[in-house]
């Protein structure tokens, strides 16, 4: 049997009741508690495997960069209330909005570095493949001294 034990501050997105069941346990009145953490669990992952995918080699900034962003996907997901207040101080209607907004412009620059990476990459295999090529060539007076003797000598003769 759940009773109510506490209010939370409002705007926490659950009614700001907390509820205790007979054996002295909390619960949050509605679940979305349980997507939070699961939300949290899937950056602080998705965080982990982008330092250890990366390597010593990676800039520091960009490491910075990366805590940074994490630190606000998980304070955003903790207190979306401040997400929707920033969303209306910019002229969004709601959080989810400016998120979803955020999200098509870092999409958007993220498919155009994998675009410039591609290009270089396949620039790069293009003139390894041409050096190879003309690395492991045989010479020209070598290819025609085995065409001649092949075919019998030079033609018109």
């Amino acid at each position: 049997m759940l009773t109510a034990v506490a209010h939370l501050p409002a705007g926490t997105g659950d009614g700001g009741m907390l509820l205790a069941d007979g054996m002295g346990q909390r619960a949050f009145a509605n679940r979305s508690f349980i997507i939070q953490m699961l939300l949290i669990l899937g950056i602080l992952v998705i965080t982990a495997w982008l330092f250890m995918k990366r390597g010593a080699k990676q800039l520091a900034v960009r490491r910075l960069l990366i805590i940074c962003f994490a630190i606000f996907a998980v304070f955003t997901v903790i207190f979306p209330t401040i997400l929707t207040q920033v969303a209306n101080f910019v002229g969004v209607g709601r959080g989810a909005d400016l998120l979803l907004y955020a999200t098509v412009v870092v999409l958007l620059g993220v498919i155009a570095v994998q675009e410039a990476r591609a290009k270089n990459e396949e620039k790069r295999t293009t003139y390894l493949a041409r050096r190879l090529a003309l690395d492991e060539a045989r010479p020209a007076t070598e290819y025609r001294a085995e065409a001649l003797r092949e075919h019998g000598g030079p033609r018109g003769t």
